[in-house]
């Protein structure tokens, strides 16, 4: 107990210790520094700790390293010292410590194997490099072996064996047959991690003689070939056909045909197995089965998951593939192989091992004499690695004694070091996976204060802006820096400046009594050093005459002005842009000291000048628009194309040139320009001219380049300011002769298509391009970064070639050659392709999402491994979606969102959330095959928001003093709703606005009833409900407390419905008031900002048409009563019907029209009362009752209980009409809701009402509703529509 008592405290005390060490000096990286200062050796380059070389060639053991001064270097082989003096085979490089063994001049490889050390040493201490051991590569050859025909029934497994020679680093397997065709796998044939061929089950198609085994050694760049194995499969049939001499009728019945069988492991045996892998390795686990049906193969992993995004499987299945495995990977893998008739398992035990990784390795440590620091070295492993030092490469128990220095472990602690202390620390931890060596070293360096900045600096700025004046030093100890203004000057302090740590002084506002000179001094216990700088402060460069806007006549002079003013030491320098861009080059363009000046100004001139001001420290710019305007006119000139060129001649033919001239067309006023030379291929592309050339307009010959295997006519157009004239007459015909192709494809490209093939495409040359007859291809490609031989194929003349049975995307070298029958074109140039893409192996890790507020959040993830993308990186695509409201517990359609992020990025945004909702996402990395798969959801949620407005309000019963409201809740609560706020005030006659009361509502009530109102006064309220993040938006309503309970004196007018047509609309309302009241209607188009217009109702109807609407455009609408105080019923919103093309509802709305159609219908009502009467014989008339109860439709008594029309029933059925309803929410009559109201005396919404308001069909008899198509509807037609079915 005491012990561990000891321990406990030594360990505290250390820690103790470690705090309150001193920081290590930083040494600047100056050049000229580090040439001066003295340091230990320090290894910069090695080989790898195992070493293969190539037998053949010189072996090549690198070890660099610096220090100062510089260090020497021996070696040690197989732990004792190798004097490469006494070896006339081995040499090392000047200046540096690495071997060259001779191997091309008479040297053995093989003498030369061993572990091989290099340690570079000075005077300030040794750095010892790893071990190096040394191994030259074998590819032995394949032991000779008598391989016997292998004869199997049909269905049976067989294991065909490689067992190649073993080799150093062994070879790599693959299997193919006489023709170098790679023999083709599936789950019934594949190939084993050992390099065998198994097969599951054989077939007759098996049956071959050259099954033959590869043997790659890439190190050496050999193939070695084992004997060709014969395979043989005999059939049931075959085998019954042999035997049936032999075997009686009923044993050949008995044969029966392949038998089927459950799985069996052919590898690995038996029912478990042990596997060993190192940390960071990749762990292959393999099981091969035989059965028939062949089986296919499952993994788990007893008791866990298999590790997301690092498990890959292989070989159909049968190779189990883990990345990058960890401890936490070990435990027990089982396979199963099933078919339909049973399954078998194979248990394998894995442990995951670890050599030797760094936690903290060794720094580097440069200390004063007298500071204290230490050395910390861990490292983890499995088994737990032991940690050992040397010092100068001896181990540290037998170095020489150092009292400045303490072991502790892992840790060497300093105190107190003096210069002798300088060292090379090695840490060394070994485990029996392997070790890890880093050198570390101890410079004790005692040097007194430099100053790096160069002495007598000169800094300029401009006034009120930083100066930053540097003082680079280094000393050891580490000096201190002050700073002083002036030769006697004080040391500087206080707010104006800041003092950097590494010496440089801030001035954050400099002023023009800022310049001067500035002392810096630094000071150790070594010394004193100082240097002077000087600021000068320059004033600020300004433009006191700027260019101003101008308006020119085309063809006049303009000037623009930018006279500056800057500081006279100063040399500035002006630059004038166009549209931030050069000036053109134009002689037009005058540029003087302080103008621009621009002559002959055209159109192309309009745009903006910029003059910019620069010296070399600061830049000013001002810029005007400039605006060309037409000049006056002036007497018209006739202004024409050129007329074409004429009398064309080919002289001076040559294989590759001719001379071309002409003659000029007349050029109408306007001279020519230029010429176009165009040319015809009467050979490849008859009656398809293309451009050739052009030549200036004084220019009337011309010697043109032609190309072979062409047969050349050309014209010639003229050009000038007009336009182009028509082209010249052709000329002559002249067939060049064939040659070899001057050139090759353009635009080549490799992509694949498939995973496993490269897709080479080429731009083929055009017919003259040819050269010559017998176009072909030559496609070649090879492998990049693999030392391959060049594949080639010759393809007619096509633009595409595809190769199979590459891996997946890998880049390519490619290149594609014309060639005719006269020869190839020049050698062509290389392009990088790639191969096929396949969709990305792993998702995205550690996705992270930051929600900022409650409609937005940031998603974060670590990229995925390049090597797994397996095609070209795109970027990542988001999928996020709502999985619920956190306020109102209702699932919905789950619609899921997608956000695509370019490149390589590793974060993004989600906007558009919604409030205190929960969400789900996951990150998909995308290539150009498509998506990988997708990382595990992360869901999130979004804090609270204000609410929406509540659904509705209403104001009920009202009383003398006292109204009834209710409400609903928020449509969107986005949060827990803490109260509602009801707001109200008073309205006088003059619409002006009393006192403001506010009241807090519990979020739990939908009714209140205010009372201690003033009667009949009307009020406005204002109600929104709250959630803890704040108040929504609120919904307004108006309403009046009544004068007398019995006799009301203000009007109501209510029930404001409305049936619209496409260009007017029927008003109606319902009102209880003193008789004789004047109405108007207000409309205007719902949302807009404009004033009501207003309609006056003639008499005291309750109804009235609107008309000259626009079809398509919802309105609102509200009724009032004239010398009322205004009194006017709440709003209500439709929308007109859509513009029809048909003019028939035009016709509908004519006088002359309306007139003829009351004609139509009275014929009718008369014709049916006939047809009623001959019917009944003196029965009910009940077009009769309808009029009798309501003589005048103007003026249609309501309903007391409801105000609604009276309801009429049918002679026949005697049943009532369904009650009608108010105007839906959303302030449009359907015909389905409402069957009282006035849409039901019309045939639909355009066709319903006269322009005077009357009920057009009214008197028709209406019976019970049955289904109908369209607008069509089972009552009497109204005679409008009558009239255009007639139409």
């Amino acid at each position: 107990m005491m012990k561990k008592k000891s321990v406990s405290a030594r360990k505290a005390s250390l820690v103790l210790f470690l705090c309150q060490m001193i920081s290590a000096l930083d040494v600047p990286l100056d050049s000229k520094l580090l040439e001066e200062l003295s340091q230990p050796p320090t290894i910069t380059q090695q080989s790898p700790k195992d070493y293969i070389v190539d037998p053949r060639e010189n072996i090549v053991i690198q070890c660099e390293a610096k220090g100062k001064p510089p260090p020497s270097f021996s070696w040690t082989r197989n732990g004792t010292h190798f004097d490469i003096d006494k070896d006339a085979q081995v040499t090392m490089k000047p200046n540096s410590g690495t071997l060259v063994i001779n191997i091309m001049n008479g040297g053995k490889a093989e003498a030369y194997e061993g572990v091989y050390q290099c340690t570079a040493r000075n005077e300030r201490g040794a750095a010892i490099s790893n071990n190096i051991v040394i191994r030259p590569s074998r590819s032995p050859l394949w032991t000779k072996e008598k391989l016997e025909p292998n004869h199997v029934r049909e269905g049976d497994s067989l294991v065909l064996h490689c067992r190649p020679p073993v080799g150093l680093p062994p070879p790599i397997i693959f299997w193919m047959d006489n023709a170098f065709q790679r023999l083709p796998q599936s789950e019934r044939v594949s190939q084993g991690l050992n390099g065998d061929l198994y097969f599951s089950n054989v077939q007759p198609e098996d049956t071959r003689e050259d099954y033959i085994c590869y043997a790659r050694f890439n190190h050496t760049q050999t193939i070695q070939q084992k004997q060709p194995i014969s395979v043989k499969v005999f059939s049931m049939d075959s085998l019954n056909d042999t035997i049936a001499a032999n075997l009686s009728d009923t044993d050949i019945f008995g044969a029966k045909p392949v038998t089927e069988r459950q799985p069996v492991l052919l590898t690995p045996t038996g029912s478990t197995s042990t596997k060993v892998e190192l940390r960071g390795n990749v762990l292959l686990l393999e099981c091969i089965a035989a059965g028939l049906p062949t089986p296919v193969i499952r993994w788990i992993k007893e008791g866990g998951e298999l590790p997301a995004n690092r498990t890959f499987f292989e070989n159909f299945k049968k190779t189990l593939k883990i990345i990058d495995v960890s401890e936490a990977d070990s435990g027990n893998y089982k396979c199963i192989a099933r078919n339909r008739l049973g399954s078998a398992h194979h248990v394998i035990s894995v442990t995951v091992k670890a050599a030797p990784y760094w936690i903290t390795a060794p720094r580097n440590l440069v200390l004063s004499p007298g500071e204290d620091g230490t050395l910390i070295c861990r490292a983890n492993g499995n088994p737990k690695p032991n940690i050992s030092w040397l010092a100068n490469g001896v181990p540290i128990a037998i170095a020489p004694e150092d009292p400045s220095r303490k072991v502790d472990g892992d840790t060497i602690i300093f105190s107190h070091v003096q210069e002798r202390s300088s060292s090379v620390y090695q840490c060394n931890a070994s485990n029996e996976y392997g070790y890890l060596l880093a050198n570390a070293f101890v410079n004790v360096l005692a040097e007194p204060p430099r100053i790096l900045t160069p002495a007598n600096k000169l800094y300029q700025v401009i006034a009120d802006s930083p100066a930053l004046l540097d003082c680079a030093y280094f000393g050891s100890p580490k000096p201190e820096i002050e700073w002083f203004k002036g030769v006697k000057g004080s040391i500087l302090r206080g707010n104006e400046y800041v003092f950097h740590d590494n010496g440089t002084l801030e001035i954050p506002v400099a002023q023009k009594d800022s310049t001067g000179t500035y002392t810096c001094v630094a000071r150790n216990e070594l010394g004193k050093i100082q240097n002077e700088v000087h600021l000068e402060v320059k004033d600020p460069t300004m433009i006191i005459k700027q260019p101003e806007y101008k308006v020119i006549q085309r063809y006049g002079q303009v000037s623009f002005e930018c006279v500056i003013k800057h500081d006279s030491t100063l040399l500035p320098t002006i630059i004038w842009l166009k549209d931030n861009d050069e000036l053109p080059d134009d002689e037009r363009f005058l540029v003087g000291k302080d103008n621009l000046t621009i002559m002959n100004v055209t159109d192309k001139d309009d745009g903006t000048y910029t003059c910019i001001v620069n010296t070399t420290l600061d830049s000013v710019s001002a810029s005007a628009v400039l605006t060309v305007v037409a000049a006056p006119p002036t007497p018209a000139i006739i202004y024409a194309r050129p007329n074409p060129p004429f009398d064309l001649e080919l002289t001076g033919q040559l294989e590759r040139s001719v001379e071309l001239s002409w003659i000029p067309g007349d050029e109408n006023n306007s001279p020519i320009t230029n010429f176009v030379i165009e040319y015809e291929d009467g050979l490849h592309e008859p009656g398809v001219w293309h451009y050739q050339t052009e030549v200036p307009g004084t220019q009337t010959t011309v010697q043109l380049k032609l190309s072979p295997y062409v047969n050349y006519s050309f014209r010639v157009i003229a050009v000038n300011e007009i336009g182009r004239s028509q082209p010249s007459e052709p000329s002559e015909q002249y067939l060049t002769k064939s040659a070899n192709p001057d050139e090759n494809p353009s635009n080549v490209q490799g992509i694949g298509s498939e995973p496993d093939n490269l897709v080479i495409t080429w731009e083929s040359l055009k017919g003259f391009q040819s050269n010559g007859p017998g176009l072909q291809y030559k496609v070649s490609w090879r492998q990049k970064d693999v030392d391959d031989e060049w594949t080639s194929v010759i393809v007619a003349n096509v633009s595409k070639y595809i190769v199979s049975g590459t891996p997946t995307f890998v880049p390519y070298e490619i290149k594609v050659q014309a060639l005719n029958d006269l020869g190839y074109a020049p050698e062509p140039s290389e392009v990088i392709g790639h191969s096929g893409e396949d969709l990305p192996m792993v998702a995205p890790g550690n996705v992270q999402v930051h929600v900022i507020n409650s409609t937005l959040a940031k998603v974060h993830w670590d990229t995925v491994p390049l090597k797994t993308v397996r095609g070209h990186l795109q970027g990542y695509k988001v999928y996020y979606w709502k999985v619920q409201s956190l306020s109102i517990r209702s699932r919905r359609h789950v619609e899921k969102k997608i956000l695509t992020f370019r490149g390589n990025k590793t974060f993004g945004m989600l906007p558009g959330l919604e409030p205190y909702s929960s969400y789900k996402l996951n990150v998909r990395v995308v290539n150009g095959k498509g998506e990988g798969p997708a990382s595990p959801d992360k869901v999130f949620k979004t804090p609270e928001g204000v609410p929406s407005s509540p659904s509705f309000l209403r104001i009920t019963n009202p009383t003398l003093d006292s109204l009834t409201l209710e409400w609903g809740s928020p449509t969107h609560p986005n949060g827990v709703l803490t109260s509602y706020i009801l707001k109200f005030q008073p309205i006088n006659n003059t619409h002006e606005l009393g006192p403001l009361v506010e009241i807090r509502i519990p979020a739990n009530e939908s009714s209140l009833i205010l009372k201690n109102l003033n009667y009949s006064t009307r009020y406005k309220f204002y109600f929104n409900a709250q959630t803890s993040v704040g108040s929504g938006s609120q919904i307004t309503e108006e309403a009046i407390t009544i004068m007398d309970e019995v006799q009301p004196l203000y009007p109501r007018i209510r029930n404001v419905t409305t049936a619209a047509a496409e260009t007017y609309a029927n008003i109606s309302w319902e009102y209880e008031g003193p008789d004789h009241a004047n109405f108007y209607v207000e409309y205007g188009v719902a949302g807009s900002k404009e004033d009501w217009k207003k309609e006056i109702v003639n008499g005291s109807r309750s109804f009235f048409v609107l008309k000259g609407l626009t079809p398509g455009t919802a309105y609102k609408v509200r009724v009032g009563a004239e010398g009322l105080s205004g009194f006017r019923s709440s709003e209500d919103v439709f929308e007109t019907g859509p513009a029809m093309a048909s003019r028939q509802v035009d016709i509908a709305t004519q006088g002359w029209f309306i007139g003829l159609m009351c004609a139509v219908a009275l014929l009718i009502l008369i014709l049916l009362i006939v047809c009623f009467i001959r019917r009944n014989k003196g029965g009910k008339y009940p077009v009769k009752e309808k009029e009798d109860a309501h003589a005048d439709p103007e003026i249609q008594p309501m309903k007391e209980d409801d105000g609604t029309f009276g309801e009429y029933s049918d002679a026949e059925d005697h049943k009532p009409l369904k009650k009608g309803s108010r105007t839906p929410s959303d302030r449009t009559v359907k015909k389905e809701d409402s069957d009282d109201s006035l849409v039901d005396y019309g045939e639909g919404v355009n066709g319903q009402f006269n322009e005077d308001g009357s009920f057009i069909g009214q008197y028709s008899g209406k019976k019970e509703k049955e289904p109908a198509e369209g607008n069509e509807s089972s009552e009497a037609p109204s005679p409008v529509n009558a009239m255009n079915s007639f139409v």
